[in-house]
């Protein structure tokens, strides 16, 4: 995080949300990751409609959006509210995996093929996919600029689960690697950092659509059959 003082005013207090999409239609239970043409649900776009409708009286200068289909249209209704141009900042991506594509539903043995144990050697770094510190970096970046775009004002960012609960166990000087299940980061949340001049000072969360999250899907939950398992939240959602 810049640590720049200058003409920028320390006693500037800006309001950075990311946002963590909306619900996806997604049938099949595909660990979509970075694929395209993964749309939200009709669920999802009242995730994303009602949550427009809560930042509504915020002073929300600045909307961007990971170019991922789910995140655009999560941030349209909220760009669209403020008469905001929607922007897009490949910062803001899911997290990168190997096992993009591919299946993690209860039962379906995806983690007992051999082929696959490679990639599970090491979760601290983790050994399937992005490594957690470079996650950080391009997070802390958007961040950051997003802080500058809304300087005095608020600013809304939508990516994806785990990059938004990586940037915040940082901030929050947590161990990067953890428990998936445990992650508090549900669908259409917002984790909000707030900004003195260039520093974070708090970090907050709030689940403005909680009442529209399938309970299968809230932090804590147990997997059910043909829903996804925690192995397959932590490689991205």
């Amino acid at each position: 995080m810049s640590n720049s003082t200058g003409n920028t005013g320390d006693k500037d207090i800006t309001v950075v949300h990311l946002m963590r999409h909306g619900e996806v239609e997604n049938p099949s239970g595909i660990l979509y990751g970075r694929l395209p043409g993964y749309h939200l649900s009709e669920l999802g776009r009242q995730m994303a409609d009602r949550v427009a409708e809560h930042l509504a009286p915020r002073d929300v200068t600045y909307v961007c959006a990971s170019p991922l289909e789910r995140a655009q249209e999560t941030a349209t209704p909220i760009a669209k509210a403020h008469g905001l141009d929607l922007g897009t900042d490949e910062r803001l991506i899911e997290a990168g995996n190997v096992f993009q594509g591919k299946t993690f539903g209860v039962g379906d043995g995806a983690l007992r093929k051999p082929d696959n144990w490679k990639h599970l050697v090491n979760p601290f770094r983790p050994s399937w996919g992005e490594p957690y510190i470079d996650q950080v970096v391009r997070m802390v970046g958007a961040l950051d600029a997003a802080r500058d775009r809304a300087r005095g004002h608020e600013a809304v960012l939508v990516s994806h689960q785990l990059p938004i609960w990586i940037v915040r166990s940082y901030v929050e000087r947590r161990r990067l690697w953890h428990d998936p299940r445990k992650r508090q980061c549900t669908l259409a949340s917002l984790t909000s950092f707030t900004y003195q001049g260039d520093k974070i000072v708090s970090v907050g969360y709030s689940e403005p659509a909680i009442d529209l999250v399938p309970a299968h899907l809230r932090a804590g939950a147990k997997p059910q059959k043909g829903k996804g398992t925690a192995q397959g939240k932590a490689f991205g959602a």
